[in-house]
Formats: structure tokens, C-alpha cells, sequence
């Protein structure tokens, strides 16, 4: 299937796997792959999953719709991603989210009983790729403790200010970019777009940060955790 696998080399799921370890790992997983449209659903809330994606490319944005309609951002996944894991390694657990493809994106899909299933010979690499997936889920599990500390504060500015100061933190820098435009920010903070574009021009203004569409700059780390 793949004639080229440095594509799947460089991803986390497949690190430090070999050309010839990976080749035969795809043959025992059984993978398949698809390619998407911009918002065409991958997975749909309601429906039973038993494979798990890997992004080739493109970008997946990970939506929750309540009873109105109203729509909520969880996660954003890019290249290299993988998506659905934990409602495919639950028997019979319907999924409670939507997997849309944020962009022209293609998605490798693989069997998730026979990523924790060893073949006859229990090839090494089988069990690297099983340390890999625990690796993922363990950093899912402190993005999904992040995005509960986001949402945990009451009013806009203080989610806001928290979901900057993480992104300020991964970087390891006062200046970056982030993945989301002001509506899909909107969402993942679970607020009106409205009320959050007034509130970044009052931050603005008052000096905590400067901010150029996903672009923001803060202004003296010290002195934003200090205001905040």
C-alpha cells in the first residue's frame, strides 16, 4: 500500500519503527486509507466505531452539537494525528462526537483489535507500536486536563487568558500562532464569537497582549500572570 513510508515514519504512532518493520506492521493491521473532502464527516456521534484514523494529511476537527444545535470545539488534530481511539478500544460504546475534516485531508485506518492483538511471531515492533499508542493517550489525557482547566474558569476573559497561557507555555514563547480562527476559538471556549472578539479588544487595549488574526504577541509574562 505504501511504496514511500517516510511519511509514516516521522509520525508519533510509528516512531522508531524502520522502513521494513512498518511495512510488515501495515500487512498485519490490515490498514486501509481514504481521502477527504473540506467538512465531510469522518465519524458520525451516534454511530459504533472499531478503527481508529492516523492523519496522513489535512486537518480534523473533533465537534460536539448539543439538543439547539449549538456547536463546541474539543480538538483540532494536524498531520500525524490519531482520532477515535477511545471509542474504538470500547466495546459497544457509541460514539458521542463528530470527526469532521477541517480540510482537504487523506486518513489511514486501522483495526483498532489488531493494534493490541500480537500476531503468531510477537514481532518487536508490534509491541514498540503499542508503547507508542499508550504514549499518545497518556498525552491526550493532559490536553483533555488542559482543555477542563480552560473551560473551569467562569467568565470569557479568564478562559481566554488561561487558553493563552498554555499555548505561551507549549511554545516556550510570548509570541505564536494558533490553529484556530476566531470562530472555531469561539467554540472551543464554548463562548458567543461576539462577546469573545469584544473581549480581545478590550485585552488589547488594556495592554495584556497584541493579536493579527491567530496571531498574538503578550506583552511581559510576568505581568499578564499577574493581571490574570
Amino acid at each position: 500500500m505504501f511504496k514511500d513510508t517516510s511519511v509514516l515514519e516521522s509520525m508519533p504512532l510509528f516512531h522508531d519503527l524502520n522502513r521494513k518493520d512498518l511495512i510488515s506492521l501495515l500487512q498485519c493491521l490490515s490498514v486501509s486509507k481514504k481521502k477527504f473532502s473540506q467538512g465531510e464527516i469522518i465519524f458520525l456521534a451516534g454511530e459504533s466505531i472499531d478503527r481508529i484514523g492516523v492523519i496522513l494529511q489535512g486537518k480534523i476537527t473533533i465537534v460536539k452539537e448539543d439538543l439547539l444545535g449549538n456547536r463546541s470545539i474539543l480538538a483540532e488534530f494536524g498531520k500525524g494525528s490519531i482520532f477515535g481511539e477511545a471509542f474504538a478500544f470500547s466495546k459497544n460504546q457509541k460514539l458521542s462526537v463528530t470527526a469532521i475534516s477541517a480540510s482537504e485531508s487523506e486518513v489511514l485506518f486501522i483495526d483498532a483489535k489488531k493494534i493490541f492483538t500480537f500476531c503468531a511471531s510477537a514481532c518487536s515492533y508490534h509491541s514498540k507500536l503499542i508503547e507508542n499508542m499508550l504514549e499518545i493517550i497518556a498525552n491526550k489525557n493532559i490536553i483533555l486536563n488542559e482543555k477542563i482547566d480552560v473551560l473551569s474558569k467562569r467568565t470569557i476573559r479568564n478562559r481566554l487568558l488561561s487558553y493563552l497561557q498554555i499555548q505561551s507555555q507549549k511554545t516556550g514563547a510570548t509570541h505564536f500562532s494558533i490553529s484556530f480562527n476566531r470562530q472555531e476559538l469561539a467554540d472551543y471556549l464554548c463562548v458567543d464569537r461576539s462577546a469573545l472578539s469584544n473581549e480581545l479588544s478590550k485585552l488589547h487595549n488594556e495592554g495584556f497582549f497584541s493579536v493579527s488574526r491567530n496571531e498574538f504577541s503578550l506583552n511581559i509574562y510576568n505581568e499578564f500572570n499577574k493581571k490574570r
